[in-house]
């Protein structure tokens, strides 16, 4: 953390997020580089501080805390082998099943293995008897960082009491100079009123009644709620039924198997671009199911809403999926049986406020395919024609760029839509053609693949499976020559550079490796030429390449006029 008082500030807030969680003891060991959190945990009212010369006695002092009362006890020490001295007692608490909290100190990045002072290698120390490590980067004092470093504590003292308890460990990067001005000042992000976590976690294995009873208490006095569902939790499909039953707009991501129903949201990513609507459309209560969509002006808003909307996520795996530290409470409960337990002791909205969004939606659809039209194909038609008219037995597996994007952009609402699935876990192109033949393997009707040229390149080896394995897979490939997403950053202005080093034009005939992995090889042009080649690709019992060409410049173009003329219609 950037030695000034942004360091302090941070780990001041930490510290009370720690005593909002239910932490109440603390132990310290001397040393310089620990200094910023010894202050912070000593200087916390609710915290009583152990002071111990020796970094073992204070790991087992802690241990023995935490075991007779049955909370969450923090430990801090300085860098070097202080930290590798606490591992004893890192280790018993494991065994032993104690929950700890380990905030070890630590020389900045640029200080380590260049033959610094008491530096070693801090990194996973404790190895797999820690049940979460985590490296605490160096910020600044934001609102946006504080209320990141708020929600980190949180997730530290939770993740050490839930399940099977035991020990955290979080490796802070201190930079000098280590001690602050006395007055800190005012906090960039106050904590939450009444003395509440940032983040208050339900306990793991609640029952659906029970959590569903929670969140009907929550959601008793909303009056303008927002349903947001994510990708790949199994079971998504019936909050569709819930949100319609309730009136509650759903905003659902195609992943989710959700975009379906009266009460579904399909443009909000145009729609939330325009600021007015954004504004206009402030909820009171946000009910987030799966992970995020990938939607960066959705993420965007649902981070700007600020404290005064309460949002509430569903988390059964302790996936912690919240990167805007947005979330104040946290069901670790199945988010579809939760919420038909809530339904029941749920008033309905207000009729007028699903309208609202309906009705948006509609205009919104209704612009973009003014814009796209019914003939020349383009990048977004062929994502928008794909989930609409794909059978609906069908899986449409979809690589990650610009191809998920699309889907999520300008798929319509489909009450019987295919499947779609996409590797968004760590959102990368690689092996994408090897997981659509995965699932072409399980599924029980056919799978399309929606790809980039790059990302078809990057697994070329995968087509192997066609002839080895004996499966079928429809791919369509949207070659621009190039990546198409770079096109939409800023890095595309350095025209110099760009080309070659980021748009990486590679001029690839792929009707060759069609040829040469047997695959049949259809270049199509227009709407009709589309579905002509997906009949007759479903059809066989091979793999088959349907190439649509684009042309990146063009497709930027096209976005931008497909967002003005959304922005232009909800002006009127």
């Amino acid at each position: 953390m950037p030695a000034r008082p942004d360091t302090h500030l941070l780990l001041r807030a930490f510290a009370d997020e720690l005593a909002r969680c239910g932490v109440r003891e603390a132990c310290t060991s001397p040393g310089s580089r620990s200094s910023p959190l010894v202050l912070a945990l000593a200087r916390e009212s609710r915290l009583r501080c152990f002071s111990h010369i020796d970094e073992r006695c204070a790991g087992f002092f802690a241990l023995g805390a935490a075991k007779r009362s049955g909370r969450a006890v923090a430990v801090t020490c300085t860098s070097g082998t202080a930290a590798a001295n606490l591992a004893p007692a890192v280790i018993e608490a494991f065994q032993a099943r104690v929950p700890l909290v380990v905030l070890t100190a630590d020389r900045p990045p640029e200080l380590r293995e260049i033959g610094a002072g008491q530096t070693i290698d801090q990194i996973d120390l404790y190895g797999s008897a820690a049940k979460w490590f985590f490296e605490v980067g160096t910020h600044d004092a934001t609102p946006e960082r504080v209320r990141w470093m708020r929600a980190l504590a949180c997730r530290a003292a939770w993740t050490a009491l839930e399940g099977r308890p035991g020990p955290v460990h979080l490796n802070f990067a201190l930079r000098e100079p280590l001690v602050a001005a006395p007055e800190l000042g005012d906090d960039p992000q106050p904590g939450r009123s009444g003395g509440r976590p940032w983040v208050l976690r339900s306990t793991p294995g609640e029952d659906a009644a029970a959590a569903g009873r929670a969140l009907a208490v929550v959601a008793r006095d909303a009056h303008r709620p927002v349903v947001v569902a994510g990708r790949e939790e199994p079971g998504l499909e019936a909050v569709a039924a819930v949100c319609e039953r309730l009136g509650w707009p759903l905003l659902a991501d195609p992943l989710s198997g959700a975009r379906r129903g009266a009460a579904a949201i399909a443009h909000y990513d145009a729609l939330l671009r325009v600021e007015g609507f954004a504004a206009a459309r402030r909820p009171d209560l946000v009910v987030r199911c799966g992970d995020l969509p990938t939607s960066k002006p959705l993420r965007a808003w649902l981070d700007g809403l600020g404290s005064g909307v309460t949002q509430l996520g569903f988390d059964p795996h302790g996936a912690w999926q919240d990167p805007g530290a947005s979330l104040e409470i946290v069901l670790a409960a199945a988010a579809a049986p939760t919420l038909a337990a809530a339904a029941g002791h749920t008033p309905t909205a207000d009729p007028a406020w699903l309208r609202s969004w309906r009705t948006a939606d509609a205009v919104a659809a209704a612009a973009i395919d003014g814009v796209l039209g019914d003939g020349g194909l383009s990048e977004p038609l062929v994502a928008r024609t794909l989930v609409a008219e794909l059978p609906a037995d069908a899986t449409l597996f979809v690589a990650s760029s610009m191809p998920v994007r699309d889907v999520e952009s300008f798929a319509a609402v489909r009450d019987d839509a295919p499947r779609v699935l996409c590797n968004r876990g760590a959102n990368g192109i690689d092996g994408t053609v090897s997981s659509a033949f995965g699932a072409a393997a399980v599924a029980r009707g056919r799978v399309v693949l929606l790809i980039g040229d790059v990302a078809l390149a990057y697994d070329i080896g995968g087509l192997l499976a066609a002839s080895r394995l004996g499966l079928a897979l429809t791919i369509v490939l949207l070659d621009n020559d190039g990546g198409g997403i770079f096109e939409f950053l800023p890095i595309a202005g350095q025209r110099d550079v760009f080309e070659e080093h980021v748009a990486t034009p590679h001029g690839l005939d792929f009707a060759h490796a069609a040829a040469l992995y047997g695959c049949a090889f259809a270049d199509v042009t227009d709407l009709g030429g589309l579905r002509d080649a997906l009949d007759e690709a479903l059809a066989r019992e091979r793999i088959t390449i349907v190439r649509v060409a684009s042309e990146r410049a063009a497709n930027l173009a096209l976005h931008r006029e497909l967002s003005a003329a959304v922005a232009a219609v909800m002006a009127n």
